[in-house]
């Protein structure tokens, strides 16, 4: 799997606005990887100038909740990230083809995963990509494991350089 942060340049090469939608539970286990990266990035971007062209949603268990505010910000990239279950070893990241979502297990969401990418991209015309986080145990009151905490860590500085290479401070002329 080529590294992260080359996905990341590659996937948001043109961008002028961001949005990263965190989906997970903390209440079972690993399945909180999504949520943990937003938790640890929004803490990176504290100690930066905020950007009106990045924001973190996050969806939880329920994340087609935020599908209206996604619409309104108006993204051109989205970066879904959750924890799923590809058979991977335990806090293996890996970038999921949108168009494949179906394939991979993400077990805590209301509704699928793939419906709410169509909706999004058919209603606002953005690129999306999806990240995965193979979990170890999504059981109910379950610690996150040493390998997604590793994991969220490293995604979320991997997502912060990348959002700043693509996100320069002046908004590109139109």
């Amino acid at each position: 799997m080529p590294d992260l942060q080359k996905i990341l340049q590659k996937n948001l090469s043109g961008a002028e606005r961001i949005a990263l939608l965190a989906v997970g539970s903390e209440l079972r286990g690993d399945d909180a990887a999504g949520l943990l990266v937003a938790s640890r990035l929004g803490d990176i971007r504290k100690r930066r100038p905020r950007s009106s062209r990045f924001k973190i949603f996050i969806g939880e268990t329920a994340p087609e909740n935020l599908t209206g505010a996604i619409r309104k910000f108006n993204p051109t990239h989205l970066i879904v990230i959750d924890s799923a279950d590809a058979g991977k070893k335990v806090g293996t990241v890996f970038a999921i083809d949108p168009e494949n979502v179906g394939g991979i297990s993400f077990s805590t969401h209301q509704l699928p995963l793939s419906l709410m990418i169509e909706y999004l991209r058919e209603t606002i015309t953005c690129s999306v990509m999806v990240i995965g986080v193979q979990p170890k145990n999504l059981g109910f009151d379950a610690s996150v494991s040493r390998e997604v905490r590793a994991a969220a860590d490293r995604i979320a500085a991997d997502l912060d350089a990348a959002v700043r290479r693509a996100l320069p401070k002046k908004p590109p002329a139109r």
